[in-house]
């Protein structure tokens, strides 16, 4: 399939898309090079084809989601790269799509800020089974991200991802809304969560913060702007990208950034799963995104007593352990403990109700507030201390890039 990937309204490079593996099998003419997608460079005026396929491998949902091998052989579909050119690999994440060579088609009649899309992938996705030969493919689902189950909803003229939990606790719902309510209470900038239920199953609702005149940019691609030295951490390297590329504030950011991702215990804030902002057209740089995607937290998938002892709760995206990734904190001046005097009463009220504790029992509650209140502690020791970051090296950086894949067990 010859095709020209387009950044909103620029054409931007000619590509030939295989038909059998959906992978980027020829590069042609380069029209804005300067419109590649970041981490994408250019030697010579060749493109680094093998750079721009994980960029396209990235849009595709990923293997390890849960159901996605029965949705799709239900789809007839042997791989998740060949949905992309089915809604040409249009997301509600930015702007880039592909046109079909020959094709009339404008961003302005295809893109998914301003035109209505299909739910049959989003129902095939979540566990139904629509005839295969009718289905509409034109959808924000197909290049959705992350292992849980997930689907767009337009709700009240809104664009909004709706996410759910995995067996047995069902509990990454519920940990978004706490982690947005800490989050507001620190007034570090967020995604706002909410809790909806569908025939008796907790969702998390966040609307869509993407724009039609903006692109996220994950830190993992952010990384591969400059070079890393192998002396220099990925912490000291990510703030120097970002440095150079003349966004402010960085550092208080990601002070704010690991303390909440303590208090809440998380273990997937992986480098695509923070980022930053970008203007499509002018390509200037906004900042960073507002936090999103904590509900890997709060021992999500732990027994009470291992929530307690802490012994296996493990961190990204700087260091393995959040007790190592705390000394990157430059400064707590701006955490204001007096603000979170009622996150108990929060964590209390998010799982209040009969059909919450069905799946969060009172023994797991109680455990939950307990670690937040501990860490909550402990932070303000740290803070009381007033001790400064301690030098950064590169010994303990976390590696690995990407969400970790769910046990079998855990995604059934």
């Amino acid at each position: 399939m010859d095709c020209t990937l387009f950044h909103k309204r620029q054409p931007v490079v000619s590509i030939e898309l295989d038909d059998a593996s959906g992978t980027i099998r020829k590069i042609g003419a380069v029209y804005a090079q300067e419109h590649l997608p970041v981490g994408v460079s250019v030697r010579h005026g060749t493109v680094d084809r093998a750079a721009l396929n994980a960029w396209w491998a990235d849009r595709a949902i990923p293997a390890s989601r849960s159901g996605i091998r029965e949705a799709l052989e239900h789809l007839e579909i042997t791989d998740t790269k060949l949905l992309l050119p089915r809604c040409y690999g249009l997301s509600l994440s930015d702007q880039y799509w592909i046109c079909p060579a020959g094709s009339d088609l404008t961003w302005d009649a295809v893109n998914f800020f301003e035109n209505a899309f299909s739910d049959d992938i989003g129902d095939v996705l979540f566990g139904s089974r629509k005839q295969a030969k009718v289905l509409n493919f034109s959808s924000p689902d197909n290049t959705s991200d992350g292992n849980l189950k997930k689907r767009w909803k337009i709700i009240d003229g809104c664009r909004c991802l709706v996410k759910g939990g995995s067996d047995p606790f069902r509990q990454q719902p519920f940990n978004e809304v706490i982690a947005a309510g800490i989050m507001e209470r620190l007034d570090i900038p967020h995604v706002p969560y909410t809790l909806m239920w569908d025939q008796d199953a907790p969702y998390s609702v966040c609307p869509d913060f993407v724009t039609d005149e903006l692109d996220l940019i994950p830190a993992a691609r952010i990384l591969q702007t400059k070079e890393r030295p192998n002396h220099v951490s990925t912490y000291r390297h990510f703030v120097q990208c970002c440095e150079a590329l003349g966004i402010r504030d960085i550092v208080p950011f990601l002070d704010r950034m690991i303390a909440l991702d303590y208090i809440i215990a998380n273990e997937d804030r992986h480098l695509n799963n923070f980022g930053l902002l970008r203007n499509a057209e002018t390509l200037e740089w906004l900042g960073m995104a507002p936090l999103y995607d904590s509900g890997t937290s709060l021992g999500y998938n732990k027994m009470p007593a291992a929530m307690r002892s802490e012994k296996d709760v493990i961190c990204k995206p700087f260091k393995t352990r959040h007790v190592e990734q705390l000394q990157l904190i430059s400064s707590l001046a701006w955490l204001d403990f007096d603000r979170l005097a009622d996150v108990p009463a929060l964590i209390e009220q998010t799982f209040a109700g009969s059909a919450a504790k069905r799946y969060v029992d009172t023994e797991r509650v109680h455990a939950i507030t307990q670690g937040v209140q501990r860490r909550i502690g402990n932070l303000q020791r740290m803070a009381l201390t007033n001790r400064p970051a301690q030098s950064v090296s590169a010994e303990n950086d976390v590696t690995e890039d990407v969400a970790a894949a769910y046990s079998e067990q855990t995604m059934q």
